[in-house]
């Protein structure tokens, strides 16, 4: 049985549901799974196809590429294989939806094709999205998702069977389907309100892929949940939160189906209470991503400031925060549309934005470079300048749980973005 099924059928104490880290970033990776070998789950991690794919995506991995880089980070941290959940998220034409629909699925399949063969096991089959011979001024038929879907299902299974051949012990791949997905990344616009997928639609929506599946003779039983909007989003400068009243309908129509649970997407932001109230309500899987990095950020600015007390020279400094600037400045591709207003309001933006851009940007070389300059100049840092940014690091280091390095503090620090959301899929903190 598949992990996620033990869970959302109640057959693993001490959890009810499951988190996604949707990232790439090494920082985060290995602070989430420190998380959940200190507190005993399972997490689940995701690669996005516009990150990692066939070509390289834009952090140059490709699938096999992405394992490799958690295995290495799981043997590192000494989390037991069996706690990490595997997972490719809006697999399907998001990267190609410029290109015509032969040639878009023709790279789809392929891309699913390859995330499964490196051992990918749960897999968001996303064709929510036009493609260039869509019809521009109408919605996306449903059906049309629907046999699009069913192109992919077919190949991850296809792709399964040749993996079992020679790695008998592979685990049957499980599927996440739905025609209302939310943008990836968040909003670029500000909104107050966000309707939830009504009850009906959804209805519709199951139905639909149901009896598309079945004609095509692709496996229904290996889905185990929709991806709908249960009215959260975040964008720039704004993060909505779940109503379970507004929900209610469209959860209540959940309950007919179990043990079939919602995903939803974009739940970076939310409260605690919020997460909890989502678990209860069905949505059993939480996605979030650039809350983590936005913890991240937080996190280095804070050991720059402890930097700036500790290391009198300013030449000798890291400099880490002008190394995300300078890069951000000679690059705009990654957050022009999303940032808008006077120069000052753009600043501000680019570093402390709910919609995270500048995680875009860690990566770069001379950034990298930086951080690791700050760590190094961070390796013991005083308990005094621990208790005054890093308060809640404070209470480990005095209780011998935590070591002084910047790195240790850093990690514990976005292992604070980790606590809502395990405590919201029943993990005992």
């Amino acid at each position: 049985m598949h992990p996620l099924n033990a869970i959302f059928q109640h057959k693993l104490p001490g959890q009810t549901g499951i988190y996604s880290v949707c990232t790439a970033n090494e920082f985060v990776l290995q602070a989430a799974m420190l998380h959940a070998k200190e507190h005993h789950y399972i997490l689940a991690v995701e690669a996005t196809a516009n990150q990692v794919n066939q070509f390289g995506g834009y952090t140059g991995m490709q699938p096999k590429d992405y394992v490799d880089l958690v295995e290495r980070i799981r043997n590192g941290v000494g989390l037991a294989k069996e706690q990490v959940i595997l997972g490719g998220d809006h697999l399907g034409p998001l990267t190609w939806k410029e290109l015509p629909e032969r040639e878009a699925m023709e790279r789809s399949v392929a891309l699913v094709t390859a995330f499964t063969l490196a051992g990918f096991t749960k897999i968001h089959l996303d064709t929510s999205m036009r493609l260039a011979d869509d019809d521009p001024d109408r919605p996306l038929d449903v059906r049309v998702c629907a046999h699009r879907c069913v192109v992919l299902a077919k190949a991850v299974m296809s792709a399964y069977e040749e993996l079992h051949r020679s790695h008998p012990d592979a685990l049957r791949p499980v599927l996440v389907v739905g025609s209302e997905v939310p943008i990836p990344g968040g909003s670029q616009e500000h909104e107050d309100t966000i309707t939830p997928t009504s009850a009906e639609e959804f209805l519709h929506q199951y139905d639909v892929f149901k009896e598309v599946f079945e004609a095509e003779h692709a496996p229904f039983e290996d889905v185990v949940a929709f991806v709908v909007q249960p009215g959260v989003e975040f964008g720039d400068d704004f993060a909505v939160q779940y109503v379970p009243e507004n929900a209610k309908a469209l959860c209540g129509a959940l309950k007919k189906l179990y043990p079939l649970v919602f995903e939803g997407h974009s739940t970076d932001y939310q409260t605690a209470e919020s997460l909890r109230n989502m678990v209860r309500d069905g949505i059993q899987i939480l996605k979030v991503g650039p809350a983590l990095t936005f913890g991240l950020r937080e996190a280095l600015l804070a050991l720059a400031d402890c930097e700036e007390i500790m290391i009198a020279d300013p030449n000798a400094r890291s400099g880490v925060k002008n190394a995300i600037v300078q890069e951000m400045d000679a690059d705009d591709r990654y957050w022009k549309s999303y940032y808008h207003g006077t120069p000052d309001e753009v600043a501000f933006k680019k570093i402390f934005s709910y919609s995270d851009r500048c995680r875009y940007y860690l990566p770069s070389s001379g950034v990298v470079c930086a951080i690791r300059k700050l760590l190094a100049n961070t390796a013991d840092v005083p308990v005094a300048l621990i208790s005054q940014y890093f308060p809640r690091q404070y209470e480990k280091v005095m209780r011998s749980e935590l070591k002084t390095s910047g790195l240790a503090l850093l990690l514990d620090r976005v292992g604070n973005w980790c606590d809502p959301y395990a405590a919201a899929c029943g993990v005992l903190l």
